[in-house]
């Protein structure tokens, strides 16, 4: 191979590669999504991607949580309205609802303006550019961070921190920050930082370590707790479902017991694995029958 074939060679696989990057990054002159045709987004290598085959859950098919959907419902609609309203910052026990009732929300409210835009650990140092895209937009929108968490070397963190509190800028008033964990603080806590607080006279002084964990959490305007659920409430929950797949309301000793079982093997009774045994059951139960 000539030298002048080695050049070519070269520009050709060169070109190859611009044409990649091309497609990953932003491109300004596209402008925004089409807004009439989703109600839900996802923010992926800089711009926003139209979600469609959305979840359809509703409010109405979230037991065992009614304390947290009445308060977090509450802020949504003051949002909806134009009134003020926090961040929120939903945590607790995996598999209780808090993903479900971001869900739900959406639906109740999309009619009203309210749309989701679901981003990433990888896509929050981009949140001013998210704010910059749907400030002047009459709809209303949620920033949904889904199953967060940290390490305090993570880029997201001091994007999210900033973003809620902090950076010279602020989020415009159509866009809020929904976020949801299972971790209170958002990130790992260790015995070493509750080793390094300080006792001073009656005074309890957390450490440096501690301090920073929770100036994250503490940004969000509201909090809302998720809690394992008892046997019977998982067992009502069951009952809604198994109805829901067009089964009986009341559940029979054998499927009180097989639900028992399930959530026994699962080493959980949380309404996702409801809802996973009553699919499991109304499948069965359409095949024999």
């Amino acid at each position: 191979m000539t030298e002048m074939d080695k050049l070519e060679c070269f520009l050709d696989r060169a070109g190859q590669l611009l044409e990649r990057l091309e497609r990953l990054l932003p491109n300004p002159a596209a402008g925004g999504p089409d807004w009439g045709a989703a109600q839900a987004f996802r923010w992926q290598n800089g711009r926003l991607r139209v979600l469609q085959h959305l979840h359809q859950i509703t409010l109405v098919d979230l037991c065992g949580i009614d304390a947290q959907k009445l308060r977090v419902e509450q802020n949504t609609r003051q949002f909806v309205q134009g009134r003020p309203a926090n961040n929120v910052l939903l945590t607790g026990s995996r598999g209780t609802g808090k993903s479900s009732l971001v869900k739900a929300l959406l639906n109740e409210y999309a009619s009203q303006g309210l749309r989701v835009i679901e981003v990433g650990k990888d896509g929050l140092g981009d949140i001013p550019d998210i704010v910059e895209l749907v400030a002047n937009r009459p709809e209303r929108f949620i920033l949904y961070c889904d199953d967060l968490s940290f390490n305090a070397d993570e880029a997201g963190y001091p994007a999210l921190k900033a973003a809620l509190d902090g950076s010279l800028t602020t989020l415009s008033d159509n866009l809020l920050i929904y976020a949801t964990s299972n971790r209170r603080h958002l990130m790992p806590e260790f015995m070493a930082d509750n080793l390094a607080t300080r006792h001073e006279s009656e005074e309890i002084h957390p450490a440096e370590s501690v301090e920073e964990k929770i100036s994250l959490s503490e940004r969000f305007g509201l909090w809302v707790s998720f809690y394992p659920f008892s046997q019977e409430e998982y067992l009502v929950i069951v009952a809604h479902w198994l109805n829901y797949f067009g089964l009986t309301k009341e559940i029979d000793e054998a499927t009180r017991q097989a639900a028992l079982q399930w959530s026994i093997q699962r080493g959980s009774r949380s309404g996702r694995v409801a809802w996973q045994f009553a699919r499991d059951r109304a499948g069965s139960v359409l095949i024999s029958g």
